[in-house]
């Protein structure tokens, strides 16, 4: 219940919100102390170009302003983070196939490297198969639920008419499992996303257009460099072979995806 009583999620929920305001508004205040100081080295992150950026009518953004757009920054990029990166170990403990040939991409990339060098940019731009996986792994359990957007036009779908102006809230399941874009949509299959990959605008786990989430690269990023130490070192499998996913809002791992680990030989 929507109800703010000691001890339940809501109340701590509501704290937690507190705390993370006062934190922002605490370092937000001290950045702009030291851009009027001129500290050039203060203007290459997000929060800086906020505090430096104009709204359309040429006014300052305040200070809840930015803070309520780092906060949603922060929020989205954690819990799909966390998110995406437990369904890929679910989705690799159970498909060993699958498993073996993101292990191949990836050893043939140590393979021919210096031991120890750190990955690179072109390391990244080599693992096509894993993101391949990861993309399947985005449409069959994207960590989200879709987004808000505006008709900018009269148009009639399954029936329906929809005028200029109303808001509308679409879905990623609506095309990420729709058999006309994804055939047998439930089934794991990487290789939708090889060659010419899907139809343009059937998979956006990032939306699309010029309001795609701007973290889309930071994640493809994450996700493989991730995906190269996890399995290079380990192999896994589930403790509890039949865990149901939920959505808490994102999907995850009903209890929290139990794993054995059991490390590659060198």
């Amino acid at each position: 219940m929507p109800i703010n009583l000691p001890g339940t999620a809501l109340n701590r929920a509501i704290k937690a919100a507190k705390l993370i305001s006062k934190e922002l508004m605490a370092t937000i205040r001290q950045r702009r102390i030291d851009l009027q100081g001129h500290d050039l080295s203060s203007r290459k992150d997000f929060m800086s170009t906020m505090l430096l950026a104009k709204d359309e009518n040429g006014q300052a953004f305040c200070d809840e302003d930015v803070a309520s757009h780092l906060a949603g920054l922060l929020l989205a990029s954690f819990s799909t983070m966390h998110s995406t990166i437990t369904s890929m170990m679910k989705y690799l403990a159970e498909l060993p196939d699958v498993y073996d040939s993101v292990f191949r991409e990836q050893n043939e990339i140590l393979d021919v490297k210096p031991k120890g060098d750190h990955l690179t940019w072109e390391d990244i731009q080599k693992m096509k198969y894993s993101w391949s996986v990861a993309s399947e792994v985005l449409r069959i359990s994207t960590p989200g639920f879709g987004g808000f957007r505006e008709a900018i036009t009269d148009f009639t779908y399954e029936g329906f008419t929809v005028p200029k102006g109303s808001k509308i809230f679409w879905t990623f399941d609506a095309t990420h499992k729709n058999p006309k874009y994804f055939p047998d949509p439930e089934k794991f299959e990487p290789s939708r996303f090889q060659g010419n990959g899907p139809a343009p605008y059937a998979f956006v786990p990032f939306g699309g257009g010029p309001r795609m989430c701007p973290g889309n690269e930071y994640a493809r990023v994450v996700i493989l460099v991730f995906m190269h130490n996890v399995v290079t070192k380990f192999r896994w499998e589930k403790l509890i072979p039949g865990e149901n996913m939920i959505y808490y809002p994102a999907p995850r791992p009903a209890r929290g995806l139990p794993v054995t680990l059991h490390p590659n030989k060198p």
